[in-house]
């Protein structure tokens, strides 16, 4: 499988990232474990995870199980100078991690000792932050956004604080590399800027949700990780499920994501199932199964380092897998432009 290089830090990561945001409630330890295994098999050498996952529900009782599982792996099979782990600092308002507080010095460095001991691991290799504190207009905030309440000096200040904490954590060697999660291209230029100026950690990823559904990121944010050398690391390139068409008719599969969280976070809307239908018939069109095209587009991406996509079964697994070996020709991709231009931002 083809590796980039995360940033031009020297960390190299497959293109496909495998998302585990569901072991623990969707999935088994036994199911994890096998769905790392195999992901290795097929060349993957980069997991995604967060202290607060796993998600569908989020709850006091299981943040932190997602990491557990993946520890236990670490444990198990002793392989962990094959794996690249990227894992994730809850932000203000996940209470149930230390109570909801917002990033800062304070808190990063008892994170990171919550995420290794969890792992079981001496070391981290992406170590992110899941959104801003000051805020986000990702999850369909976007439609009302609102940052005129923001203070500047705050943020630029809380920015050179937490980096400071950063660099004593790479001092330490309890992690390697500093990602951003749910972030702007303005918040990204600032961190790279905070950075050149502190000498702390530069960022060198920025994972935000983006798929034929949501390109959010196709313009500023596209520049500023062009420009700052801040790939993207792309979440949701599935679109929760709903780009595989497995929702189109009004179905809902039995312990699929929708039966369990029936609007799919706000994706779930009057127009999403007939730009669904017109991405469909592309695939069709070209004889491509539809989560390869959709993730084989997303890996096409100029700013793109890595595509996570999750599995909840081995079979939803093995066709992701095959993403890899697909790329789409020129015809393909003006055919998906052609339908964002007459499906734009559906959701």
């Amino acid at each position: 499988m083809k590796k980039n290089d995360l940033g031009g830090s020297g960390l190299m990561v497959s293109e496909l990232c495998l998302g585990s945001m569901t072991w623990g409630t969707q999935n088994s330890v036994d199911e994890a474990h096998d769905q790392i295994d195999r992901a290795l098999d097929a060349g993957i050498n980069f997991i995604d995870t967060a202290e607060m996952y796993p998600v569908n529900p989020i709850s006091a009782e299981t943040t932190g199980r997602t990491e557990r599982i993946i520890g236990l792996w670490n444990e198990r099979d002793m392989r962990r100078n094959d794996v690249v782990l990227a894992t994730k600092h809850s932000g203000e308002g996940m209470m149930h991690a230390r109570e909801g507080a917002p990033i800062s010095s304070q808190t990063i460095a008892e994170a990171v000792e919550g995420s290794l001991r969890r792992l079981k691991t001496d070391w981290i290799d992406l170590y992110q932050f899941h959104w801003p504190n000051r805020g986000s207009y990702m999850f369909r905030k976007n439609w009302s956004y609102d940052p005129s309440g923001q203070n500047r000096a705050e943020t630029l200040a809380h920015m050179e604080d937490a980096l400071g904490a950063l660099q004593a954590e790479v001092k330490r060697g309890t992690i390697r590399h500093f990602g951003l999660s749910n972030e702007s291209a303005w918040g990204m230029t600032q961190w790279a800027a905070a950075a050149e100026r502190t000498g702390g950690p530069r960022p060198i990823s920025v994972q935000n949700e983006y798929s034929l559904l949501c390109r959010l990121a196709d313009t500023d944010v596209a520049e500023a990780s062009i420009n700052e050398r801040i790939d993207m690391f792309a979440f949701s390139p599935l679109a929760a499920g709903l780009l595989t068409g497995k929702y189109q008719g009004g179905s809902v599969p039995e312990g699929s994501r929708m039966s369990l969280v029936p609007e799919l976070g706000g994706r779930k809307g009057p127009r999403v199932f007939s730009a669904v239908d017109a991405y469909l018939e592309v695939a069709k069109d070209h004889g491509l199964d539809p989560v390869q095209m959709a993730l084989a587009w997303c890996c096409q991406r100029p700013f793109m380092g890595s595509v996570i996509f999750g599995a909840t079964t081995m079979a939803q697994l093995e066709t992701s897998l095959g993403a890899a070996e697909v790329t789409l020709s020129d015809e393909v991709l003006t055919a998906l432009d052609a339908v964002h231009k007459a499906h734009p931002l559906p959701y």
